[in-house]
C-alpha cells in the first residue's frame, strides 16, 4: 500500500488537452482539404476580387497534368461554383498532327497554346490578339498589347498552379508560354522558365526555345540510338512508326502550332451510346450483336441482396459437390 501511494505521488499532473470542450468546439476543414486536393490559402487569393469591381469575374488559366493527359482551362468562380469557360486537352493533339509524346514539355506549351486561341476565338477576340506567332521564348514583360488602341483590352488571367511545386522548368511555365503566346495576358516573369540561372541572374531564350520544339527528345533519341539501337527501338517505336525523327523534330512542333492557330475550335466527338434508352432501362442492360452474329446482352443492373446471397450459396454448393466427387473417384481408384 506504501508502495502504491508513493509511485502515485511521483507522477506529474497530465492535462487532458482533448476534453469535452475541444470535441464541441471543433470544426473540421473543407472536403476537399482533407483530401489534399485544393490549396484554400492560394484559392482564396487567386478568385476574391476587389470590391469595386463589383461582379467581374476573375480569370484563372488552370494547369493540371494526369499521367496520360494535358488539362489546360480558363476558370471563373461564383457562389454556385466553378465556371470553366474553355478547355484544351492533350488528347486533342493528334487531330493536329502531334500523335506521341502527348505528356512532355513540348505538348505543355500547345496544350496551352491551344487553350489561348480557343479561347479568344470564343470571344471573338483572335484576331485582335495574334500573340507571338514565332516561336522566340524571349521576355520582354507580361503584357498583351492589342492591334487596335481603343479597341477592348487583352483577356487577362492568372495561373492557377494547383498543388504542383513550382520548381525552375517546370512545365507548368511551358504550358503558361503557350498561353501567352496565344495571346492570353498572364503575369509572370522568366525567373521559372527552363534556361534561367538563378545564380548568374540570365535568361536563355535559346535554350527554352529548343526545349518547346522537342530539342531535348531529339537529343536524347540521338544519344540512345547510337549507345542502344534495341532500347531506342523499343522505347521510340511510336515515334518511329508516326515518322517521327530527330531530325525534323522542330519542323513538327512548328507545323502543330500553325495547325493550332488555324483551327483551334473544339471538335465533339461522336459518344457510342444505345439506340434505344427506354428499352435499355426496361430491360436493365444492352442487347448487341457481336462481329461473329451471336446476340449478347450488358447487364446494367446490380444485384439484390438476395440474388447476391443465392450466388454466393450456388458457388459454395459446387465447390461442395465437386470435392465430393473427387473423393468418391479417390475410393474408386483404392478398391
Amino acid at each position: 500500500m506504501t508502495l502504491t501511494c508513493a509511485a502515485i505521488s511521483l507522477q506529474g499532473f497530465i492535462k487532458v488537452v482533448k476534453n469535452k470542450a475541444y470535441f464541441k468546439r471543433f470544426q473540421v476543414k473543407y472536403k476537399r482539404r482533407r483530401e489534399g486536393k485544393t490549396d484554400y490559402y492560394a484559392r482564396k487569393r487567386l478568385v476574391t476580387q476587389d470590391k469595386n469591381k463589383f461582379g467581374t469575374p476573375k480569370y484563372r488559366f488552370v494547369v493540371r497534368f494526369t499521367n496520360k493527359d494535358i488539362i489546360c482551362q480558363v476558370v471563373s468562380s461564383k457562389i454556385k461554383g466553378d465556371i470553366v469557360h474553355t478547355a484544351a486537352y492533350a488528347h486533342e493533339l493528334p487531330r493536329y498532327g502531334l500523335p506521341v509524346g502527348l505528356t512532355n514539355y513540348s505538348a505543355a506549351y500547345c496544350v496551352g497554346l491551344l487553350c489561348a486561341r480557343r479561347l479568344l476565338t470564343k470571344f471573338g477576340l483572335a484576331d485582335k490578339f495574334e500573340g507571338t506567332e514565332e516561336v522566340t521564348a524571349e521576355f520582354e514583360d507580361c503584357f498583351v498589347i492589342g492591334e487596335d488602341e481603343e479597341g477592348p483590352s487583352a483577356f487577362h488571367a492568372l495561373l492557377d498552379v494547383g498543388l504542383k511545386r513550382t520548381t525552375l522548368g517546370s512545365k507548368i511555365f511551358s504550358a503558361m508560354k503557350g498561353a501567352f503566346d496565344g495571346g492570353l495576358e498572364i503575369p509572370h516573369n522568366e525567373k521559372k522558365f527552363y534556361g534561367y540561372d538563378a545564380d548568374e541572374k540570365e535568361y536563355d531564350a535559346e535554350a527554352n526555345r529548343e526545349r518547346i520544339l522537342g530539342g531535348h527528345v531529339a537529343t536524347y533519341m540521338n544519344s540512345l540510338a547510337e549507345e542502344e539501337p534495341e532500347e531506342f527501338e523499343e522505347k521510340f517505336k511510336k515515334y518511329i512508326a508516326s515518322g517521327f525523327t530527330a531530325d525534323d523534330m522542330e519542323e513538327k512542333y512548328l507545323a502543330v502550332h500553325k495547325a493550332i492557330r488555324e483551327s483551334p475550335e473544339h471538335v465533339p466527338t461522336e459518344k457510342k451510346k444505345p439506340a434505344d434508352l427506354t428499352k435499355e432501362k426496361r430491360e436493365g442492360g444492352i442487347r448487341y450483336t457481336d462481329s461473329e452474329g451471336n446476340e449478347k446482352f450488358i447487364n446494367r443492373l446490380r444485384r439484390t441482396l438476395a440474388q447476391r446471397k443465392n450466388r454466393v450459396a450456388q458457388k459454395k454448393a459446387f465447390v461442395i459437390n465437386s470435392l465430393a466427387d473427387g473423393e468418391d473417384a479417390e475410393e474408386e481408384d483404392e478398391e
